[in-house]
């Protein structure tokens, strides 16, 4: 038989210490651990794997999120270029309006200018009566300046597109003629102007003032009245 050792001074340090210092290991406690000193990687524990169609809905996700994001850079641009073109239209629509404007009050004293050089000769006209009356007081001569006044006034409202209205010999229309009395003529002269007292004009289609006349009336419905 084996006899017990007695234990010295320095054998019961040494256990004192130990007991203090060194960490005590369960016999319980199955981890295992590497060389220096960590937990083997199979005993710490692992992220769960996700569903793979949670995987697919979130690529497709990211995929939608780029093409919208795409799509709204796209209508940025589309709009920058709208508001371009519509900045450019708009400038080109008023400097047109301006053009045609100016156009138009071109035309408007070129047509003041034209009606005022075709009056100068019936200015003309009247001095010329006025220096031969002074020089002959005859009726005649007065009366030939008057008509060729007259006539070169007419000529001057014609050449701007004024033309005068018929009236003797035509059919009364109210629409152009203005009666200011009648006359008993035969049957086949009813209803015609048989005088006219101021001469109507006409512009384009509108009527500047009409001509006032007399108005043939049959002998024989003027009996039956």
């Amino acid at each position: 038989m084996f006899k017990k050792k007695k234990m010295n001074e320095t054998d019961l340090t040494n256990e004192e210490f130990l007991d203090e210092e060194s960490p005590k290991i369960p016999t319980n406690d199955k981890r295992r651990f590497n060389e220096h000193g960590d937990r083997n990687a199979e005993d710490i524990p692992q992220e769960a794997a996700r569903p793979a169609a949670e995987i697919v809905l979130e690529q497709k996700l990211r995929v939608e999120t780029d093409r919208r994001e795409a799509a709204e850079a796209k209508l940025i641009g589309v709009q920058v270029k709208f508001e371009e073109a519509k900045a450019g239209l708009e400038k080109e629509t008023a400097d047109m309006r301006s053009r045609l404007m100016k156009t138009l009050e071109d035309r408007a004293k070129q047509g003041q200018f034209n009606f005022l050089t075709a009056l100068l000769p019936v200015l003309d006209n009247l001095n010329l009566a006025i220096q031969a009356s002074e020089k002959d007081s005859s009726s005649d001569v007065l009366l030939s300046g008057v008509k060729g006044t007259a006539r070169s006034f007419e000529q001057a409202l014609m050449s701007v597109g004024v033309e005068a209205v018929p009236s003797i010999g035509s059919n009364f229309n109210p629409e152009i003629h203005e009666a200011i009395d009648t006359a008993l003529v035969d049957a086949d002269q009813d209803g015609k102007v048989t005088a006219e007292y101021s001469r109507g004009y006409k512009f384009g289609d509108r009527l500047l003032r009409p001509a006032r006349v007399q108005v043939g009336k049959a002998m024989a419905q003027s009996a039956a009245e």
